[in-house]
């Protein structure tokens, strides 16, 4: 079947307002693929700022917003922490959640990743689930199992249903800003493992889920990565910095 294809910008740490300005330019001239959406999520200081130049551009429907995090709780004395309904209110509609370097700077358990999965949805907001395992991890063959308990917790914390309107992200740790990229065969395995796995519980969500990869993906490689059969798309870092470079990547997105 054919499932529906994302490629989302993970800005992380990094852009400018000239970016975004420079960016919804860009993207308003991009040719897409049928059912391909594009995904933008800059720093929380610009993602009004994006959304307010989205809709003076008049930027098309295959384009949304997300962010790069939230916090679990609805509201309350945590300084510095955002929360579902500010990211609502200036438009976001996705949000990235559980990035390696979260869980890995910043300590971020499985368990809580779940919790703010399920934080999202109820609010409303479509999640983008990031898994990986790092190199040690892939060289000692225990990748399946390393992504198994990254993902076990968050079907325990919402229930299959609810993977109606997940995402899921498979990049690989050592592979994230080091332009290292696993080859398409190896993604393909791993997402075949990713989508078996959730089968597991519901075979027709799995069917439908979005998988996408991410580890630097780039304009030359893009496409042979798309390609692949459990391939559905991307999470962009770098290459998401650089218009004309992330504007070929979402043209090389097929639905």
């Amino acid at each position: 079947m054919n499932r529906r294809a994302i490629v989302a910008a993970n800005w992380k740490m990094n852009g400018s307002l000239a970016l975004v300005n420079s960016m919804v330019s860009e993207l308003n001239n991009v040719t897409l693929n049928e059912n391909v959406e594009v995904v933008v999520c800059p720093s929380f200081p610009y993602l009004a700022a994006f959304s307010l130049a989205s809709a003076n551009a008049n930027l098309v429907k295959a384009f949304s917003l997300g962010a790069q995090n939230l916090n679990e709780h609805a509201k309350g004395a945590f300084t510095g922490e955002i929360s579902t309904s500010m990211l609502k209110e200036v438009g976001v509609n996705y949000v990235i959640l559980g990035h390696s370097e979260r869980r890995s700077i910043y300590n971020e358990s499985s368990s809580l990743v779940a919790h703010k999965v399920k934080t999202a949805l109820d609010a409303g907001l479509k999640p983008i689930l990031c898994i990986g395992e790092s190199e040690d991890e892939r060289v000692a063959e225990q990748t399946e199992t390393v992504l198994a308990a990254q993902l076990q917790p968050v079907i325990d914390e919402i229930g299959i249903e609810r993977f109606t309107d997940v995402v899921i992200a498979y990049e690989p740790v050592w592979a994230i800003g080091t332009g290292k990229t696993a080859s398409p065969e190896m993604a393909q395995a791993t997402h075949q493992f990713i989508r078996k796995f959730i089968a597991k519980v519901d075979e027709n969500i799995a069917v439908k889920l979005p998988l996408l990869y991410g580890g630097s993906v780039n304009a030359t490689n893009c496409e042979e990565l798309f390609a692949q059969a459990d391939i559905d798309g991307g999470l962009i870092g770098g290459a998401s910095l650089k218009a004309d470079e992330f504007k070929i990547i979402c043209s090389a997105a097929k639905g």
